[in-house]
C-alpha cells in the first residue's frame, strides 16, 4: 500500500466554523466519497451543524457540503446500488433518503425521509435488488464474458408485480427495533417498525445481510463480549397496502476469546461486528477491545448432523429418511493479540470463493475482493486476508510508531498524546483503493496493489487490471481506482488487450458495451501523452454517438402501423447502401415525411447540428496531415479507418439537407470564400469517398491522390475552424504518476501540473 494523495481542510480563524471529528464514510460504485462532520460555533457551542460531505475522487478538492438538518450526530451513510441516492441516518432515528438533483454530482435534495422517533440508529441498508453477479479467476483467461463474471441466483428482498423488485431500506435501532421503508412506485413510502425479538434488548452494534431467497439476516450485539452475538431472519412483505414485518431468531455464537482462560476478561467490548459481504449472511467478523488492544475472529456458519440417542439408532431405518441436520456457528479463524482497532473496511468485490478459484488467485498473485482493512489507533493499516485472517499488506502512517526499529517514534508517541489514526474507512468497488478519513478530517486515498506489492512480471500485470476494467465495463461501475495502477507505459497494449476481448463477445453485448468501451479507453489514453490524440478521438466519439442517437430518437413513422424497422433503422440501411457522393440523390431514396418535425425543435438543435458540420469539414481538411506524417498520430486520425464513425456523420448530413429545406435557419454555417459554394454538397462528396476507402466490407483502402488533393484545397474553399477536442484535463489521476504523495485543501484546486505535459498539439504543422 502506498499514499496517493492527502486532501485536507483550509486552516480557517478560530472565531469560524471549523470542522471536528468525521464519524462515517461511505465510497459509491461511481467513485463518489460521502463523509460527515459536525460544525460547531466557538461562540455558541450548542450550534452545531451535521454536515454530509460529498467528493469525486478525481477531483477531491470540489467539495459539496450538504446541512443535513439532523438534530443529533449521524451514525451511518449508505449508497445504493447505483451510487446516485444516499441514506442518512442520526442518533434521534430520522433516516434522510438523498437524490442527485437532475443527475448533477453537486446538486443534491432530500427526496424521502423516515423516523424511530428517539431511538439511535445502529445499523442501516438499502433493500437487496436480486442483482449479484461472481468473479471467477479460474476463468479470468477465457474469451467469454458470461464466463469471467456470472450471474447468480439471487431473489430481491421485496418484490412488485411481476418480481420487479421494490425500492427501500431497513434500519436497526438501539433499542432493538428493525425499521422497514418501502418505496412504492407512485413515489409514496410505506414504513413499519417491529422488534428483533420477544425480548428487547440493548443493540451497541449490529450489521444486515441478505440471502439468496429474499431474507433479511441481522447480527447484533450488546457490546459486551461476555453476553451471546444474537442472529436474526427478518422478512418484509405487503399486505393490505401495509407493510409487515416478520422475524425469527436464528442461531447464536459466544466469541471464543471468552471461553479462553487465558484471555477471558482481557476483551471486555465488542466493537465491530460485520457480515463478510453483504450477500453472504453466513460469515461473520467480530473484533473484541480494550482500552490498548484487539483481537478479530472469523465465524462461519455451517449445517451439522444432529446426533441420535443409541436407542433410536437399532430401529430399522425409514426409506428416504435422513440424519437430522443442525446449524451451528464454527470459528473459522482468529488473529493474535493486535494493536486497538480503530475501524474496519470489507470488500465490495464479488469474487468467487470456490477452492479452484482461490487456488488460482493464489497462483496468479491476485488479491483484490480478498483482503479486509483495519484501522489501528497507533495510525497504520493491515490488510487481512478475509478468510485466514494473515497479514498480507500493512501501511504505516506518518504517527505511527509500529514501523520497525523506529524507536524515537515510540518516544514520540508517548510524549505527545493521542496518535493521528483514522476514524472512518472505505475500500474501493474493486479494492484497488483505500479512503480513510483521519481524526483531523483529512481524506486519505491510498493505492491497494492487485497483487499486495509481490513484484509480477509485465504481462500477469496487465492481466490482473485487464480483468477488473471488464468487470468495470460489464457492472456499469466507475473504474478510476483501476487507472490508479496503470502506468504510462501499459496504456497501449491495455487499449489494444481491451479491444480484441470486446471484439470477441457476440453482437447482442457488444451493442449493450459499445459507449463504456470507448469511455474507457478515452481515460486510460490520457494516461500518457503519446495516446492524447487518441485520447481526443474517443472523447469526439462519445459526443458523435451521443448527437446521433439524439436526432435519430426525433424521427417518427408516418403512419402507426409500421414495418419493424424505426426510420432511424431504415436510414442507416439506405445510406449504407447507396454510395453515391451527391446528397440529394441519397435524399431522394428517404420518406421525407418521416423527418418532418416542428419549428423550435429544429432551431433549437442548431448547435448540435453546427458541431457535427464543423466536426465533418475539420476532418476532411486535416486528411493530407494524416497521410504525410506518418508516424505522428494527429487529433481525428482514429476517424480516418472508422468506416462506422464515418457512416454515422455520412447519415447525419443528410438529415441535415432535409431539414434545412424544412427550416433553413437550423443549417450549420460556413465560412465560404465563393457566394454559390453548396458547402453541404461539397463536405458529402467528400466524406462518402473517405467513407468508402475505409468499409468494414473488406473493400477498405488507402484514400486516392485525387481525394487528398480535394482535401488540400478545403482550406482555400471554407473556412476551417477550431475544435476543441478534449475535456479540461484537471483530475487527479494524471498528476498521480509518481510515486509521492500529493497534498491538497478542500476547496482549493490542484495547480500542480501534469506528469510529462507537452504544448498543445499543433493541427495544420506540415
Amino acid at each position: 500500500m502506498e499514499l496517493a494523495y492527502v486532501c485536507e481542510w483550509e486552516k480557517r480563524p478560530k472565531s469560524t466554523h471549523c470542522p471536528s471529528i468525521p464519524l462515517v464514510c461511505s465510497w459509491s460504485c461511481r467513485n463518489l466519497i460521502a463523509f460527515t462532520t459536525d460544525l460547531k460555533n466557538d461562540d455558541d457551542d450548542k450550534d452545531v451543524s451535521h454536515m454530509i460531505h460529498i467528493i469525486d475522487t478525481e477531483h477531491p478538492w470540489d467539495m459539496f457540503s450538504i446541512n443535513s438538518g439532523h438534530s443529533e450526530v449521524i451514525s451511518c451513510l449508505e449508497w445504493d446500488q447505483s451510487g446516485s441516492r444516499l441514506l442518512s441516518a442520526d442518533g434521534d432515528g430520522q433516516i434522510k433518503c438523498w437524490s442527485m438533483s437532475d443527475h448533477l454530482v453537486n446538486s443534491w435534495e432530500c427526496a424521502f425521509s423516515s423516523s424511530v422517533d428517539g431511538d439511535p440508529i445502529v445499523a442501516l441498508s438499502w433493500l437487496h435488488n436480486g442483482v449479484k453477479l461472481a468473479l471467477h479467476v479460474e476463468m479470468s483467461g477465457s474469451t467469454n464474458f458470461g464466463e469471467k463474471f456470472s450471474r447468480v441466483k439471487f431473489s430481491p428482498s421485496m418484490t412488485l408485480f411481476g418480481g420487479k423488485p421494490m425500492e427501500g431500506w431497513l434500519a436497526v435501532t438501539v433499542s432493538g427495533l428493525v425499521s422497514v421503508s418501502l418505496l412504492k412506485p407512485g413515489g409514496a413510502l410505506l414504513t413499519a417498525s417491529e422488534s428483533l425479538c420477544r425480548l428487547r434488548g440493548r443493540v451497541a452494534s449490529a450489521d444486515i445481510a441478505f440471502t439468496g431467497g429474499g431474507n433479511i439476516v441481522v447480527a447484533a450485539t450488546d457490546g459486551s463480549s461476555s453476553s451471546p452475538v444474537q442472529f436474526y431472519k427478518v422478512q418484509v412483505s405487503v399486505v393490505s397496502e401495509k407493510c409487515r414485518i416478520d422475524t425469527e431468531l436464528l442461531p447464536s455464537l459466544f466469541l471464543r476469546c471468552t471461553t479462553d482462560p487465558m484471555r477471558r476478561d482481557k476483551y471486555p467490548a465488542v466493537t465491530h461486528l460485520k457480515f463478510l459481504t453483504r450477500e453472504n449472511s453466513e460469515q461473520v467478523l467480530l473484533c473484541a477491545s480494550n482500552q490498548s488492544g484487539s483481537i478479530v475472529e472469523c465465524w462461519s456458519l455451517r449445517k451439522e448432523g444432529l446426533p441420535v440417542n443409541n436407542i433410536f439408532q437399532h430401529r430399522s431405518p425409514v426409506v428416504g429418511e435422513k440424519q437430522p441436520t443442525i446449524l451451528k456457528w464454527r470459528i473459522l479463524t482468529t488473529t493474535s493479540d493486535l494493536e486497538r482497532v480503530s475501524t474496519m473496511a470489507l470488500p465490495k468485490l464479488p469474487i468467487s470463493t470456490s477452492n479452484t478459484d482461490l487456488k488460482v488467485a493464489s497462483d496468479t498473485k491476485f488479491f483484490p475482493g480478498l483482503g479486509l482493512a483495519l484501522a489501528f489507533h497507533d495510525g497504520s493499516i493491515q490488510i487481512l486476508h478475509r478468510l485466514s485472517l494473515h497479514t498480507m499488506a500493512v501501511f504505516y502512517g506518518s504517527s505511527s510508531a509500529q514501523r520497525p526499529g523506529d524507536e524515537a517514534a515510540i518516544k514520540r508517541q508517548r510524549t505527545a498524546g493521542p496518535a493521528l489514526h483514522f476514524k472512518a474507512l472505505q475500500l474501493s468497488w474493486t479494492s484497488l483503493a483505500l479512503a480513510g478519513v483521519d481524526s483531523h478530517g483529512k481524506l486519505h486515498m491510498l493505492r491497494v496493489s492487485p497483487s499486495m506489492g509481490q513484484v509480477l512480471d509485465m504481462n500477469t500485470t496487465l492481466r490482473h487490471l485487464l480483468f477488473l476494467l471488464e468487470y468495470c465495463m460489464v457492472t456499469g461501475y466507475d473504474w478510476w481506482d483501476v487507472l490508479l495502477h496503470v502506468q504510462p507505459t501499459m496504456v497501449h497494449n491495455l487499449v489494444e488487450k481491451l479491444h480484441e476481448e470486446y471484439m470477441r463477445q457476440n453482437q447482442a453485448l457488444q451493442q449493450v458495451l459499445a459507449t463504456r468501451i470507448v469511455a474507457v479507453k478515452a481515460s486510460l489514453c490520457k494516461l500518457s501523452t503519446a495516446t492524447a490524440a487518441r485520447a481526443c478521438d474517443f472523447h469526439a466519439k462519445l459526443l458523435l454517438i451521443a448527437i446521433s442517437s439524439t436526432l435519430k430518437s426525433l424521427l417518427r413513422p408516418h403512419v402507426l402501423n409500421t414495418p419493424d424497422k424505426s426510420p432511424g433503422d431504415r436510414l442507416t440501411e439506405i445510406c449504407a447502401k447507396n454510395t453515391d457522393t451527391d446528397i440529394d440523390k441519397v435524399m431522394i431514396n428517404l420518406k421525407t415525411e418521416e423527418f418532418v418535425l416542428d419549428g423550435p425543435p429544429l432551431q433549437s438543435l442548431q448547435q448540435l447540428i453546427q458541431w457535427v458540420g464543423d466536426f465533418v469539414l475539420y476532418l476532411l481538411a486535416n486528411l493530407p496531415n494524416q497521410v504525410s506524417q506518418g508516424s505522428i498520430v494527429r487529433p481525428g486520425f482514429g476517424f480516418m479507418r472508422d468506416g462506422a464513425s464515418l457512416g454515422m456523420l455520412r447519415e447525419m448530413l443528410v438529415m441535415i439537407r432535409i431539414w434545412g429545406l424544412l427550416k433553413p435557419g437550423c443549417l450549420p454555417t460556413f465560412t465560404a470564400m465563393s457566394d454559390n459554394q453548396d458547402s453541404m454538397q461539397l463536405l458529402f462528396r467528400l466524406l462518402t469517398k473517405l467513407w468508402l476507402c475505409s468499409r468494414e466490407d473488406g473493400t477498405s483502402q488507402e484514400p486516392d491522390e485525387s481525394l487528398i488533393d480535394e482535401c488540400c484545397l478545403l482550406p482555400s474553399q471554407l473556412l476551417v475552424p477550431s475544435m476543441d477536442w478534449l475535456p479540461v484535463n484537471d483530475g487527479i489521476i494524471v498528476k498521480l504518476q509518481g510515486k509521492l504523495p500529493l497534498r491538497l485543501q478542500f476547496g482549493r484546486a490542484s495547480s500542480l501540473q501534469v506528469v510529462g505535459g507537452t504544448a498543445p498539439l499543433d493541427v495544420f504543422t506540415r
